[in-house]
């Protein structure tokens, strides 16, 4: 479980939009999978089930929460940010506001078999999906990328491995 806990705290980011949020939802998964941990099945992926009671869990919270108001016009959360000092964190952000652009599904998607490595099938399992449904969404969150962040190719924007495996086919699966 802890060998998961990187990459489930990304996937957590990458849906909620909010460390503090994706590291309750974390504690939550893992507290969950360890409360009914006899429901795993040994010799099956265990990164898979814990993608999957975060998911579910996400969705679950996300329902409970959709009539709270939310910030519609972004003053709040821009007065919370600081200002970008690199170009690197300039490149993040811009990756970070194309992914929020994406449709949730592809989104969730992408993250899956791009950043967190799992191979098509094993995301279609976490999102059940059929494969070919993921293998869409990953395709066309990707091509929708490049087209947001207007570049030429995927090989044209960022040095880090885990940008070049969102934005090529390069991942597993």
């Amino acid at each position: 479980m802890l060998a998961a806990v990187p990459s489930l705290r990304a996937f957590a980011i990458s849906l909620s939009g909010n460390v503090d949020r994706a590291d309750d939802l974390v504690q939550e998964t893992l507290l969950r999978a360890m409360a009914n941990i006899d429901s795993f099945e040994p010799g099956t992926n265990m990164s898979a089930w814990l993608f999957t009671i975060l998911r579910n869990l996400f969705r679950s919270e996300y329902r409970k929460r959709r009539r709270e108001v939310e910030d519609a016009d972004g003053r709040h959360v821009d007065s919370l940010k600081s200002p970008p000092q690199q170009h690197s964190r300039l490149e993040f952000e811009e990756v970070r506001g194309a992914l929020a652009k994406l449709l949730p599904d592809q989104r969730e998607a992408l993250i899956l078999v791009g950043a967190a490595g799992f191979s098509h099938e094993e995301a279609a399992a976490i999102c059940e999906s059929p494969v070919g449904t993921i293998k869409s969404r990953v395709h066309r969150a990707r091509a929708r990328l490049v087209e947001l962040l207007s570049i030429d190719s995927p090989h044209g924007f960022g040095p880090d491995q885990t940008t070049q495996a969102v934005m090529t086919a390069g991942a597993r699966g």
